[in-house]
């Protein structure tokens, strides 16, 4: 009998995708809970901190692999999660829409 070892990589086949009306739904839950989120979470600005949980919510909602996931040298702002977040978006829209005033919404003190 013989033996062979292979190794390989498996990759998410199946892309998620996502409706604008649901990363509405998403975006008006995290400014609903935005002071209890920014309360428990005191890793940067308030915007730092929405738009780092709006990431976070998008990866799981997503079934984001690690190779898909984002990752950031240094300290990340508020800038760097937003353009995180658009290009997570930009291939995983059920139908082209504008993100930004969702995004927007999240930025506003």
């Amino acid at each position: 009998m013989q033996y062979a070892c292979v190794r390989f990589i498996c990759l998410n086949k199946s892309v998620t995708l996502i409706s604008e009306t649901e990363l509405c739904r998403i975006v008006d839950g995290i400014f609903e809970d935005r002071d209890s989120i920014i309360r428990h979470n005191p890793l940067g600005s308030a915007e730092e901190i929405l738009m780092w949980m709006l990431m976070s919510s998008l990866v799981v909602y997503l079934n984001l692999e690690e190779m898909e996931t984002p990752c950031f040298t240094g300290r990340p702002d508020a800038e760097t999660y937003r353009k995180a977040i658009e290009f997570i978006l930009r291939d995983r829209k059920t139908a082209p829409f504008d993100e930004k005033p969702l995004l927007d919404k999240l930025s506003v003190e």
